[in-house]
């Protein structure tokens, strides 16, 4: 179901003359208000003025996690502190956090734009959201829970963590629609099989994932386990935090992007150069409605691209294929640029092993190293020692048959790699220790 007729079908033409109309406002407030900015567009020769079209836009400067952590912490504020009235901020694992601030306005439009992704999902008034984002400084809980008051489904606060209790409060209050990270999903299944509970025979019917990249593969199997439909969610704190994007239900391919609301652009990573609908890259968001904190040509770091073809859903906003990975994820392997999806989906095809790894990178004798380890079920790991050998080989050879690149495979027992609760840890890097 559609929750905002009027701008979620609204013609491109109209869409567009609204983007436009709406970005030249920011790029004044910006300008007006914000010496970051001020100072950035007068280095790079642009001023708002200059912007009559929407292609205009590629003439301004990125914005970079680094610049909100040198304005740490309310340098890009544009509005005076006593108009916020919430204030997140990233986990701020590597150096200063990034933090965002949000008016009264920018509260109710984000949940206004999660009650839409809510909808889009296939949930509606009546559901029981069990939302088990993490509450706090991270966007994710809150985010999922306004929105869900604003669907006007009820919502349950889990949080994350206390996964026994998680399953309990599924079971006995009668969740419909599961919120969490696909990674722990899966957990949440394994744990329910852990206490007895066939998690399939639960009321969930609709899962909403996001916080990382995962494939279609994964998707079948949370699918299969969990017996619902998985939907993709995108979002991250610096634009605004979950319900940038989302899937349909009726197309579950490809996440629609609120373009009344953002403009999203593909770049080539390496050379700023915006790219053409249709073409892998990274992508870059400009906020256009955004009072607290507004972002100008934020480089995301999530590499995607643009789906410009009509959605049989009926919305008219542009889509974006579903996240492969991260350009700071990237791993470089002997010159072979990797991402852990791509291990991922050769790793969900091979029967006998479960969807939980780690890629442990190093480098010995200035010669980088992978190594994949992986779980195996338990009746694969009571095999005979050839069937595990084999097993071990075949891996090895399909990622090199994939990427082009050797690596050592080790099969791991079962429930030995760490389970999360947030963002699962795919990688350890010891060559940043060298």
């Amino acid at each position: 179901m559609i929750w905002n007729d009027e701008f979620e079908t609204l013609p491109r033409e109209a869409i567009e003359a609204l983007q436009l109309k709406r970005l030249k406002q920011t790029l004044e407030k910006v300008y007006a208000t914000v010496p970051f900015y001020r100072e950035s567009f007068r280095k790079a020769g642009v001023t708002p003025e200059m912007v009559k079209s929407l292609d205009d836009l590629r003439r301004f400067p990125f914005a970079l996690k680094q610049d909100m952590r040198d304005n740490y912490p309310y340098g890009l504020f544009a509005v005076p502190l006593e108009q916020i009235v919430r204030i997140h901020a990233s986990s701020g694992t590597t150096g200063k956090p990034t933090v965002v601030g949000y008016t009264r306005r920018d509260i109710d439009m984000w949940s206004e734009l999660m009650a839409r992704s809510f909808a889009a999902a296939g949930a509606w008034r009546g559901d029981v959201i069990h939302n088990a984002y993490g509450y706090g400084l991270f966007t994710g809980g809150l985010g999922a829970h306004y929105g869900a008051e604003k669907l006007g489904a009820s919502v349950i606060p889990m949080s994350g963590g206390n996964t026994k209790k998680q399953i309990m409060i599924m079971q006995d209050f009668g969740s419909t629609v599961l919120t969490c990270t696909p990674s722990y999903s899966l957990y949440l299944a394994e744990a329910a099989a852990e206490e007895g509970v066939n998690i399939r025979d639960l009321k969930l019917r609709i899962g909403i994932f996001g916080a990382e990249p995962w494939t279609e593969e994964i998707r079948g199997e949370i699918e299969e386990k969990l017996n619902i439909k998985a939907i993709d969610i995108y979002g991250l704190s610096e634009i605004l935090g979950p319900g940038v994007a989302i899937e349909c239900w009726e197309a579950q391919k490809g996440l629609h992007i609120w373009e009344d609301h953002f403009i999203p652009e593909i770049i080539n990573p390496e050379t700023g150069q915006v790219l053409p609908d249709g073409e892998l890259g990274e992508l870059v968001i400009t906020t256009i409605t955004k009072e607290g904190i507004p972002m100008i040509r934020y480089r995301t770091r999530d590499i995607t691209r643009i789906m410009a073809e009509p959605c049989v859903c009926g919305r008219t906003h542009r889509r974006l294929q579903r996240m492969s990975g991260r350009t700071d994820d990237m791993l470089i392997i002997r010159g072979v640029n990797v991402f852990p999806s791509q291990i991922e989906s050769v790793l969900i095809n091979i029967e006998g092993v479960e969807p939980h790894y780690q890629l442990v990178v190093d480098r010995e004798e200035n010669l980088d190293t992978l190594e994949v380890q992986v779980e195996v079920n338990e009746q694969t790991f009571s095999d005979e020692i050839k069937v595990l050998q084999d097993l071990s080989r075949r891996i090895a050879r399909e990622i090199k048959d994939l990427l082009g690149i050797t690596c050592k495979v080790r099969l791991v027992e079962p429930k030995t790699i760490t389970r999360s609760e947030g963002k699962a840890k795919r990688v350890i890097d010891h060559r940043k220790d060298k």
